[in-house]
């Protein structure tokens, strides 16, 4: 006998479908970690048990897509009100999601890249005890066919333009996916697109759905592409984006030599130490790591602050708290997101070195050791990108005293730095506050020239915030 909860519950009848193919290319190192703790390192990327090629689940790229979609329309933190991911999370019996998001397999047996980091004492400047760790990342460049199907039953309009939004997101490479998307992991971006729409109220439609080729991947040569999803499904759209971040890129150059350790030599016979490079490109080039920024940016923060006499609360609001690091506090998302930077125009040099006795004052014995920092030119420039969340006035001020000491060489970056490494020169920086739709721009032609800034008296009003609040 048939459940009556069964006959009576509400049918779908979808009316039409949308079928969308488009290939996803990382524009940065990603962590897609399977959770298995057995292996070489600490994380390992999920791999398809088949073919042993990586393996993006459709949950991952679905959890992405709603986020974005959530603050793209309705700010951070807002209540979600969309329709294209079915129920909403805190509905225990929601309704299923319009949207099927298949998992995606790379196009080909995928290029580890490993990672290693530590933890550094804020007080001594060295590594904490038991805080190494090292993880699996998927190289730059890798490619990844994904598929979405879009189920039509009611609110056309409406599913329509939520889907053209968080594809378009993917697009402009403004979502990440993975782990560590706040330290520059992760992004993304998709340059072509297919689709195809069946009105299923039609015979022919119909049938055309049932004999398409759902099992392949990739795109179909015999059909158009098109560079945008918008124009693909004539969609246009005229929302504002309701994402309230502060943006600040800024362009360095190199004051000093650099060095950012690397958990992996290119051969046997590398130096003891080298810098950390990342694939670009089809070869390796420098890199600053998102990692190593955020901490030495934390670190400064901190310093600030306790000048100031006050709680370290502010920072936590900032960058967030790893609750397996500190299991006293809750654990918090960064809402700074800082971006990993490639360093271009450098020349490697081996230096070689020796650790002295202090208590002779000779060379230590089997102390010989060598490194290989990068060095700059007139032509070598880093451009750093950071972006705040819903920040309010003092967080601005603080960033703003965190970017002075970046410009000014104050606060390095990097290993050895006591020994004259990782100094950075200040070019030219612009600071954008979305909700204000306000631009301010920095510029210093060279080292000796002074600083041209726009409204400085907005700026120092940022810095005077901090200080009542701290004051508070």
């Amino acid at each position: 006998m048939i459940n009556e909860s069964l006959r009576n519950r509400n049918q779908r009848h979808i009316t039409e479908r949308i079928i969308i193919r488009g290939t996803l290319v990382l524009d940065t190192p990603t962590c897609l970690g399977s959770g298995d703790a057995e292996g070489d390192t600490d994380l390992v990327i999920l791999r398809d048990s088949v073919e042993d090629k990586a393996l993006l689940m459709g949950s991952s790229i679905a959890g992405a897509l709603r986020n974005y979609l959530r603050d793209h329309e309705y700010g951070y933190n807002a209540e979600e009100i969309s329709v294209l991911f079915g129920g909403q999370r805190s509905e225990e019996d929601g309704e299923q999601s319009p949207l099927i998001i298949n998992d995606a397999i790379s196009d080909t047996i995928p290029h580890v890249e490993v990672r290693d980091g530590v933890k550094i004492n804020s007080v001594t400047r060295t590594a904490e005890d038991g805080q190494k760790y090292d993880l699996e990342l998927l190289e730059t460049g890798t490619q990844f066919d994904l598929y979405f199907e879009l189920l039509i039953e009611n609110n056309r309009a409406q599913l329509i333009k939520e889907l053209v939004i968080v594809l378009q997101g993917l697009e402009k490479g403004a979502i990440s996916i993975g782990m560590k998307r706040q330290r520059g992991f992760g992004r993304c971006q998709v340059k072509e697109w297919q689709v195809w729409q069946f009105d299923l109220q039609k015979y022919d439609d119909r049938i055309a759905w049932l004999n398409f080729p759902h099992w392949t991947t990739g795109f179909l040569p015999e059909y158009r592409t098109y560079k945008s999803i918008a124009d693909a499904l004539s969609v246009s759209l005229d929302g504002k984006d309701k994402r309230d971040r502060l943006t600040i890129q800024a362009t360095f150059t190199l004051a000093s030599p650099l060095l950012i350790r690397s958990g992996q030599a290119s051969s046997d016979k590398a130096p003891d130490v080298v810098h950390l490079k990342s694939r670009r490109d089809g070869e390796f080039q420098p890199v600053l790591s998102g990692t190593s920024l955020a901490g030495v940016l934390r670190h400064r923060a901190e310093r600030i602050v306790n000048t100031l006499q006050k709680n370290t609360s502010i920072i936590d609001e900032i960058f967030g708290v790893d609750f397996s690091k500190d299991k006293t506090k809750k654990a918090k998302a960064s809402r700074l997101i800082v971006h990993e930077i490639v360093i271009k125009e450098t020349t490697d040099l081996v230096q070689n070195r020796i650790a002295i006795d202090r208590f002779t004052g000779g060379a230590l014995h089997g102390a010989l050791f060598n490194e290989q920092p990068i060095f700059g030119s007139d032509k070598t420039e880093l451009k750093l990108e950071l972006e705040l969340r819903q920040p309010k006035p003092h967080e601005i001020g603080l960033l703003l005293l965190l970017m002075k000491d970046l410009w000014t060489g104050d606060l390095p970056v990097g290993g050895t730095s006591s020994i004259g490494r990782g100094r950075l020169q200040g070019k030219e920086a612009k600071i954008i506050l979305a909700s204000e739709n306000k631009i301010w721009k920095i510029t210093q032609a060279s080292k000796n020239e002074p600083l041209t800034i726009d409204n400085i008296e907005d700026l120092e009003k940022f810095v005077d915030a901090l200080n009542e609040e701290v004051a508070a």
